[in-house]
């Protein structure tokens, strides 16, 4: 079915956002390819950087409301700790997007892949900003840099959610790898 047919499954279809298959809400699901005894790893892994740089930017704000030193070199500890455990999430959640066609053949596959990758980028670039003087670039573009990232977080969340609630992806089930 091509995205732009109409749908019978119970969620819209607005082609590019958000694009529904009915076979592939009729299908059973593709599990994830790095899974431990059935339990896909990438699900697990993400909430370790979400939670880093979600705090990241929380300190950048108490660094900006008190200046107190200690956000400051709380945020550098965060963000380096997003950084690292974003790489570990972005590895396993390769190995899906390469290995599962469904994933490459949706523009949430896509977008969530390239938002993604940003993120890690924008991290990187925080985190050497802020190396060897934690303090003096959190204003203004180490708090920028936190603010864009804290938001792509939120939109690529949108769409992996997309992947796996609404066309199956990294879920227990024995669906094609492949386009139902």
């Amino acid at each position: 079915m091509d995205s732009t047919e109409p749908t019978s499954t119970p969620f819209p279809n607005i082609p590019p956002i958000i694009e529904s298959n009915d076979r592939e809400y009729q299908d059973t699901g593709v599990p994830s390819t790095v899974a431990i005894a059935g339990h896909p790893l990438h699900p697990l892994s993400i909430i370790f950087p979400i939670a880093f740089l979600a705090a990241a930017l929380g300190s950048d704000f108490g660094y900006w409301l008190t200046r107190d030193f200690f956000w400051a070199r709380a945020s550098l500890w965060l963000i380096g700790l997003g950084l690292v455990t974003g790489i570990i999430a972005s590895v396993i959640g390769m190995s899906d997007f390469l290995q599962i066609e469904r994933v490459r053949k949706r523009v949430a596959g896509w977008t969530h892949l390239i938002l993604n990758l940003s993120i890690l980028i924008f991290t990187t670039l925080n985190f050497i900003l802020r190396f060897g003087d934690a303090e003096s670039h959190i204003l203004p573009w180490g708090l920028l840099l936190s603010l864009v990232v804290g938001t792509l977080t939120s939109i690529t969340g949108w769409f992996g959610a997309e992947l796996s609630y609404r066309h199956k992806i990294g879920v227990v089930g024995a669906g094609s790898k492949k386009y139902p």
